[in-house]
């Protein structure tokens, strides 16, 4: 902005230069509106002052560190991490304790032969190959967090950069839009003075008053504009959301070159979180798809069963009671399989080609993402080139002339604030674009899933 206030400053010497003949009191006004524009510039400035300086890198580290979004995809992501091992374990076993056998007139041990106490052990273990399909499932919904925790991670750092430059282009508008309030007192002050010697008409008066009606409208605006944007990014960084952000005043304007587009397409398919986030989806769609062709198979149940007797036997054999042993088998029978193994198969085949079209899917919009951000890109970068080299400094060109013109009376009042306010417009287009050249980028970086897209 320098060399725009600098612009500022020259228009303000020509309007002090043609009027040095008016009055002191003529002058001491017209200094008067020079200083009220300032101040109210010094006003805007001192609103933000009193924050630190935050630069776009160190807004990303906030939020990387501090968004409760990240945290908890970070930590839904830990807690899945800790399922393999719980699945691909064989269930609990059972101990029974079981009383056997007592006669009920008496619930004495020796009286009945059959009557025993008993300890019992039993473990079920499925048929060889489910609890490894199992636990390589859940490894595969674990990698697959991580990799939603990596996608998130670059859509923060995708939105903090997009609300950090429109907040910059809101301060540079804001800016610009002071000079002009400053500019356009100085007008309102040339405009009366000539009025009231008979040199001009009250018209001109009443032209740049509206016109600086205007840009106080404007500045109100943007203003709103800028606090909720700030509000935006203190929620992305986990700030209150009336802290107050200030900005560095100069920024890399650097406008890198691109690689190609086919080459950001081959970058995304193998570096994007979200597409390897699908990817793996896949895999346990696989595994769980093997997993239920699995349970065709039965699931075996072992258990052993020791029996404590007491009391004699009757004669001719005698002796005391031997003690019972009794081991057991169970097989699991899928009886109703076409209702229900062969279901469950075809669901889980469905499933893994829903996952297979989605995938499809999310390529293509990576790829249109890709395309969009660079067209976005090279346009704003055109734009931006256009308006500093050509079409602002052309634009101040003009109003100077128009100025020289309008100290000689051959140029009208109203022409003179119409370039200025076309000047206007074109320095707020000038930002615009650098901002949305920036976040063009920052939207392209997201796409692709890295940093390195440039040549």
């Amino acid at each position: 902005m320098k060399r725009h206030i600098s612009f500022y400053s020259r228009v303000a010497i020509c309007l002090l230069t043609q009027f040095a003949q008016v009055t002191i009191h003529r002058r001491w006004l017209f200094l008067s509106a020079i200083a009220l524009g300032a101040a109210n510039s010094t006003v805007y400035a001192s609103e933000y002052d009193s924050a630190p300086v935050l630069t776009e890198g160190s807004a990303v580290e906030v939020a990387i560190r501090d968004n409760p979004s990240l945290a908890e995809m970070q930590t839904r992501y830990e807690a899945l991490a800790e399922v393999p091992s719980q699945v691909g374990t064989l269930p609990d076993p059972m101990v029974s304790v079981n009383a056997m056998n007592f006669p009920t007139d008496t619930y004495e041990r020796d009286q009945e032969a059959m009557t025993q106490l008993q300890v019992g052990f039993s473990q079920v273990f499925p048929f060889p190959g489910k609890l490894s399909l199992k636990e390589e499932a859940a490894e595969y919904d674990a990698r697959a967090a991580g990799h939603s925790v990596d996608e998130l991670r670059l859509q923060l750092i995708k939105n903090v950069k997009s609300k950090w430059w429109q907040l910059y282009y809101m301060d540079r508008a804001l800016e610009t839009v002071d000079s002009n309030q400053a500019l356009l007192r100085q007008f309102i002050t040339v405009a009366k003075t000539k009025y009231e010697t008979g040199k001009g008409l009250q018209q001109d008066v009443l032209l740049s008053q509206l016109e600086l009606s205007r840009l106080m409208d404007q500045d109100i605006q943007l203003q709103a504009i800028r606090r909720n944007q700030a509000i935006q990014l203190n929620i992305l960084m986990d700030r209150p959301a009336n802290d107050p952000i200030t900005l560095p005043d100069k920024v890399s304007k650097m406008m890198p070159n691109l690689v190609d587009e086919s080459e950001l397409y081959q970058k995304a398919a193998s570096v994007r979180p979200r597409l390897k986030q699908m990817e793996t989806q896949i895999d346990a769609a696989k595994s769980r798809l093997d997993l239920a062709k699995r349970d065709y198979y039965p699931d075996f149940k072992l258990g052993v069963t020791y029996g404590d007797r007491t009391g004699d036997n009757p004669l001719p054999r005698g002796g005391a009671r031997s003690d019972f042993v009794s081991v057991m088998v169970g097989v699991k029978i899928p009886l109703y399989a076409g209702r229900k193994q062969s279901k469950a198969v075809s669901q889980k085949s469905l499933e893994l080609q829903k996952n297979r079209y989605a995938l499809l899917d999310e390529k293509g919009l990576v790829t249109a993402a890709i395309s969009s951000a660079v067209t976005d890109y090279h346009r704003a970068k055109q734009q931006y080139s256009l308006f500093g080299s050509g079409i602002v400094p052309q634009a101040q060109q003009t109003v100077q002339s128009m100025l020289a013109g309008y100290q000689v009376s051959e140029v009208d009042f109203l022409n003179l604030v119409r370039s200025q306010m076309t000047l206007f417009n074109y320095e707020l287009q000038y930002w615009k674009a650098l901002s949305d050249a920036k976040q063009a980028l920052a939207r392209l970086e997201a796409a692709v899933g890295e940093e390195t897209v440039y040549e």
